[in-house]
């Protein structure tokens, strides 16, 4: 990938925030406040642990359980940051996984956009804002999503989105409006707390997609072309590490101790048990004979009786 085909992309990520940090410091009690500040962190933070935490790490990949209200809290958190309903989100980011930069993955920077520098930026747009308009929202629910299909609680909330999005702006508004008790106070506070604090974030989630899949580093080799990008992690909730939930085990979770081990982790003791976590069948590397494997919904227990197995 060409020196200018990253600058291209890198100046489309950083530019924004730097407009809007010159904004604050121009119209400084102007059109911004220490309370539009605290507001816009405030919002910023639940909607943005609603889609990492809750969308990503919780729905997609299973990678913890909590009781159903909780999850429906995260699933009504995440809805608020508008990046689409929670089943349409989960069915598209899962078979972004089950393709991985290869033919049918939703957002690739990397398929069918040509060569040479032109087609990396057009791969480059489609995989930050493009895949929007032509692909998003539309992966088989019943195939890709098809736990939370079955959820009562879940379809309520898919289709109750357009109300959580007025919720996420509303929230801010009436903050705004008791803090200073003027509609004007209001009308930046929702500015601030709403209308930037969805655009911020929507551009770190973006850039997961784009630029996390186009240079960086990674701690072990995967099959796709996922990548670390460490001044993405902290707005992004630590999402920008990245290849770790590409990698062919995702992630093993040591069910004794509660702590994690990637999958080029050295082999476990026999009689761990431990929560396999990947998106589709997969080669399962690093395990001593004896281990228990619990499947990711945690209905079944299957022994490990070589030092590899296969699971789906």
């Amino acid at each position: 990938m060409s020196k200018t085909a990253r600058a291209v992309n890198l100046l489309a990520v950083v530019l924004p925030p730097i407009v809007i940090a010159a904004a604050i410091v121009v119209f400084w009690n102007d059109v911004v406040g220490l309370h539009d500040l605290a507001l816009l962190l405030a919002m910023y933070l639940v909607t943005g642990f609603g889609v990492t935490v809750g969308f990503h790490r919780m729905l997609t990949h299973r990678a913890f359980r909590t009781s159903r209200p909780v999850e429906y809290l995260f699933a009504a958190a995440g809805s608020m940051a508008v990046q689409g309903p929670v089943i349409n989100w989960v069915a598209d980011h899962r078979k972004h996984h089950a393709h991985t930069d290869e033919e049918g993955d939703p957002h690739s920077p990397h398929v069918g956009r040509g060569t040479g520098i032109a087609g990396a930026l057009r791969g480059l747009l489609h995989a930050h804002v493009g895949w929007l308009v032509s692909d998003h929202g539309r992966a088989e629910r019943q195939r890709y999503a098809r736990d939370l299909s079955e959820d009562a609680g879940m379809r309520f909330i898919n289709r109750t989105f357009l109300g959580l999005v007025g919720l996420g702006l509303a929230v801010p508004f009436a903050a705004g409006w008791l803090i200073t008790g003027r509609l004007a106070g209001a009308l930046t506070a929702l500015l601030w707390g709403g209308l930037v604090r969805i655009f911020l974030l929507h551009h770190v989630t973006w850039s997961i997609n784009s630029i996390c899949h186009f240079f960086g580093r990674r701690r072990f080799d995967v099959e796709d072309r996922s990548t670390n990008v460490w001044w993405l992690a902290l707005p992004s909730f630590g999402e920008a590490w990245h290849p770790g939930w590409h990698a062919p085990l995702e992630i093993i979770r040591l069910s004794e101790e509660h702590g994690f081990v990637a999958n080029d982790g050295p082999p476990l003791k026999p009689g761990t048990k431990v929560l396999v976590l990947p998106n589709h069948a997969c080669p399962v590397a690093n395990l001593a004979p004896g281990l228990t494997v619990l499947t990711p919904d945690g209905t079944a227990e299957l022994a490990v009786e070589a030092a590899s197995a296969r699971l789906g």
